[in-house]
C-alpha cells in the first residue's frame, strides 16, 4: 500500500487532533468538494460530521497525505466499515484535479447535535483552516430543525 490523499471535512480538520492520530500525515492545502453537504448524523449529543450529495452546496476540506499507517489509525477513530465506509472524491489541489479519500456514514442515521467536545474541535479546525464555520452553524441548525419536527 502506498500514501495517499484523505479529504478532511470533520474533526481531521483539526490539526492538533490529526496530529494525535495521523503523526506523519502531511498537511498539503485546502480544497472544496463540490456538490456535498455537511449534517450531523448520529444519536442526540453524540452525532458526527458527514458529508452527503446536495446539488449547489460545498464543503471545505482540508487534503491530507497519509500513509498506511495513518489510514490505519483514521479507520479505527473512523468506525470504518462498520459506522463510515471510503470513497473516492475529486478535489482540486494546486490547480489540479486529484483523487481523494473521504469517510461517509453508513446507513440512515437521523439528524442530531455533536457533543460539545466534538464541535468545538471541529471549530478550532474551521478556524484555523481560515473555513467559514457559518457551514457548522448551519449543519446543526439542520440538525435542530429535523429534531422539533420529529417531536
Amino acid at each position: 500500500m502506498s500514501n495517499r490523499y484523505f479529504a478532511a471535512y470533520g474533526v481531521g480538520v483539526s490539526r492538533s487532533e490529526m496530529a494525535k492520530r495521523c503523526p506523519t500525515a502531511k498537511l498539503l492545502g485546502m480544497s472544496i468538494l463540490k456538490n456535498y453537504q455537511l449534517l450531523f448524523r448520529g444519536s442526540h449529543a453524540a452525532a458526527l460530521a458527514n458529508i452527503e450529495p446536495m446539488k449547489g452546496c460545498t464543503v471545505p476540506v482540508l487534503v491530507w497525505e497519509i500513509t498506511p499507517a495513518d489510514e490505519a489509525a483514521l479507520d479505527q477513530y473512523e468506525g470504518f466499515p462498520y459506522l463510515y465506509e471510503k470513497q473516492s472524491v475529486r478535489v482540486r489541489l494546486d490547480g489540479k484535479l486529484v483523487s481523494a479519500m473521504v469517510y461517509t456514514m453508513i446507513g440512515d442515521r437521523p439528524l442530531g447535535k455533536p457533543s460539545a467536545f466534538y464541535y468545538s474541535a471541529v471549530l478550532e479546525g474551521y478556524k484555523a483552516a481560515g473555513f467559514d464555520v457559518d457551514i457548522l452553524r448551519t449543519a446543526v441548525s439542520a440538525s435542530d430543525s429535523a429534531a422539533e419536527q420529529t417531536s
